[in-house]
């Protein structure tokens, strides 16, 4: 018998679908907007003062990315995959249903996480550079870094809602 029942890794691993579908929305539909409210051309002599502040305000972003989501996304991954395994050995007419929705739950979690590594960081480190004069970036991009990463930040938000739906409508298919 397991110390934590399966159902109970697999809720826990839903909500942390819909947690990250919230962060996304948030981040992509009021934080990142909220930022580039009255932004100022890159020939306006306040665009400089604008995008360094910018870059100061952006750790806010980043620090709970990767203090608080990050660990999320990979529980998410070793949750679903659990699940899926837990599934396969059940059969397709266990409590669970089929293994193969759970790894497509797993697989989107994962997505998210190669995703932000391989995407979201450069972004990131770009808009966290315009805090320094010589942070290497032309401060005359800061508007584009963050509509880019609001782009691309996307992904972040489907996912996680295909995830969580997947699993959550296998599960009460079953029940």
């Amino acid at each position: 018998m397991a110390i934590v029942p399966v159902e109970a890794v697999l809720g826990t691993t839903v909500a942390f679908s819909f947690i990250l579908l919230g962060n996304a929305i948030t981040q992509s539909f009021m934080g990142g907007p909220a930022l580039l409210v009255d932004f100022p051309s890159p020939s306006s002599p306040d665009h400089a003062a604008r995008a360094k502040l910018l870059g100061r305000q952006w750790p806010v972003f980043w620090v709970v990315g990767n203090q608080f989501f990050r660990p999320i996304s990979t529980l998410g991954i070793l949750g679903y995959a659990y699940t899926s395994w837990v599934a396969s050995t059940q059969g397709p007419h266990g409590k669970l249903g089929d293994w193969k929705p759970y790894a497509i739950s797993a697989l989107c979690h994962l997505i998210t996480v190669v995703h932000s590594a391989a995407n979201m960081q450069p972004i990131n480190e770009k808009i966290d550079a315009l805090k320094e004069p010589k942070g290497g970036v032309d401060a005359k991009d800061a508007e584009n870094f963050v509509r880019k990463w609001i782009k691309f930040n996307t992904v972040r938000l489907i996912t996680p809602v295909v995830a969580g739906s997947v699993a959550l409508f296998t599960l009460l298919k079953n029940y």
